[in-house]
């Protein structure tokens, strides 16, 4: 039997393919698999991707996942790779590369093929479906975008086209915001689509243009410093249709059953592993401490009836720090999409940036911080004595928008790694440092670390489309953990 092997790069939709000459004579006379459906509908693929989705920026898995070490909510007890910030030969680039590329990005771009393709589906159906497919497609474009700066984009998703050239990751970022107001004008309020296979919002049209204006805002945001005329008009365009409360947060429900608990469960509680890996550090558990921050009981276990961190890049014996709540560590845990409080925090930025927005920062903070603690269980007194302090209050709180808008957004955003890690990028706060000496002064970590700004690209990448791939690291300065994103700028 003659083989031909052909290897497709992830960008260009790679796998292998394996193909044979020999031995038949058409198509057809391909053994065919009787047991599994050849065929899938879109729904399904359009729901699978959703959950891939919010998997990658949920998961604290350190071959897919390390922002919540490069923000320092969390380090290791004894393998210290992530938060040293250890790339060389990593999978973890790959990896994620290759979830964003081939398990959502594909899986969306064949639903949506499908539901374009069906012409028995009603019109108005089609246009939601569509309008959703090309939201949650933009949402994860933009991930690839925010971590590697540029990639694959134009020539994407194409097998035909093995060797896909990296587009301009401002370009990119500028088609994406196109994108999203184009899907939001296509959302009708009055019409059906996925419905119960639609896991955010069970087929909830108003809650997507809630979601989807809110998406816009979030995005906008991040080009303010580089872009800030098209921040501001897409801002003050979706500023009033966005988020109204906690009720509105887009959301995935996670089960209680492997493979389709919270990821975080996975690693941190004891239905599912054995494994004592993680703890919190005391970057984030000291502050939080000194401000008696109402979310402690929500976020941390207590050692000894306190609340106390590892120390941040060094070894750590378990038992003698905090590590996930019960509440961080439940399989049913909903991972987050976008939330009011994070919507509300990027309209006090934008009040204080442009005034456009229809209230004051002071207000936007204060919402942003009142829904994060009423997510997390926290009483109306118990924010109302939060709030009532001078080092949190925003007329008192120290430093300029930037300091105090982004040092609440860090605490806000604690299980949103991901997320986080951008905010820390584009606001600078807070000042975080590599790991250098140990709290006891007895261990050194190695010279010359750096928090990575964006992730290296992927190895498979280098040898399957090295000349594409070295001409995007010139062209963004250098394929390396300290190179900046176009829109991280400060």
């Amino acid at each position: 039997m003659k083989k031909i092997i052909k290897q497709y790069t992830i960008a260009g939709l790679a796998l292998l393919s394996l193909m044979t000459g020999a031995c038949v004579k058409s198509a057809e006379e391909w053994n065919l698999d009787t047991k599994n459906a050849s065929t899938v509908p879109a729904y399904t693929l359009f729901t699978g991707a959703t959950k891939n989705l919010v998997d990658v920026i949920t998961t604290p898995a350190t071959g897919t996942n390390p922002f919540r070490f490069y923000v320092q909510y969390w380090t290791m007890t004894e393998y210290l790779d992530m938060p040293r910030y250890n790339l060389d030969q990593s999978t973890l680039p790959q990896n994620f590369w290759q979830i964003v590329y081939k398990d959502i990005l594909a899986d969306f771009a064949e639903s949506r093929k499908i539901t374009e393709a069906d012409e028995l589906l009603d019109p108005v159906v089609k246009q939601n479906e569509l309008a959703q497919i090309e939201i949650l497609s933009v949402y994860a474009w933009s991930i690839l975008v925010n971590t590697f700066g540029n990639v694959p984009y134009t020539e994407a998703m194409n097998p035909d086209n093995v060797l896909p050239v990296f587009d301009d990751a401002h370009s990119i970022y500028l088609d994406l915001l196109s994108r999203l107001n184009t899907a939001i004008g296509q959302l009708d309020t009055q019409g059906e689509s996925f419905g119960s296979a639609d896991p955010i919002y069970g087929g909830n049209m108003g809650q997507w243009v809630k979601f989807a204006n809110t998406l816009k805002v979030k995005l906008a945001m991040v080009v303010a410093d580089s872009d800030e005329n098209l921040a501001r008009q897409y801002v003050g365009e979706a500023y009033d249709k966005g988020f109204e409360s906690n009720a509105d947060n887009a959301v995935f429900q996670y089960m209680a059953a492997n493979p389709n608990n919270n990821p975080i469960s996975g690693v941190a509680n004891p239905l599912f592993t054995s494994r004592q890996d993680f703890v919190v550090t005391s970057i984030i558990v000291d502050p939080m401490n000194e401000l008696s921050d109402p979310r402690r009981s929500a976020y941390f276990t207590t050692v000894g009836g306190t609340y106390r961190g590892g120390d941040y890049g060094f070894t750590n014996v378990y038992g003698n720090f905090s590590t996930m709540s019960t509440t961080i560590s439940d399989p049913l845990l909903e991972g987050v999409f976008a939330d009011y409080s994070e919507f509300q925090f990027n309209l006090a930025e934008a009040a204080e940036r442009w005034g456009n927005v229809g209230a004051s920062a002071a207000s936007y903070y204060e919402n942003g911080i009142r829904a994060s603690i009423s997510y997390w269980g926290g009483s109306e007194a118990a924010t109302a004595s939060y709030l009532a302090q001078p080092t949190v209050a925003y007329t008192s709180a120290q430093g300029d928008y930037k300091q105090k808008i982004g040092m609440q957004k860090w605490y806000a955003l604690y299980n949103r790694g991901y997320d986080a890690w951008i905010e820390w990028r584009r606001l600078d706060y807070p000042v975080l440092y590599p790991p250098t000496v140990s709290a006891d002064g007895e261990d050194f970590a190695p010279s010359g670390l750096s928090i990575p700004v964006r992730l290296i690209y992927p190895l498979n990448e280098q040898g399957l489309n090295g000349d594409n791939l070295a001409a995007a690291a010139s062209a963004i300065g250098g394929d390396l953990v300290t190179t900046k994103l176009f829109w991280d700028i400060f």
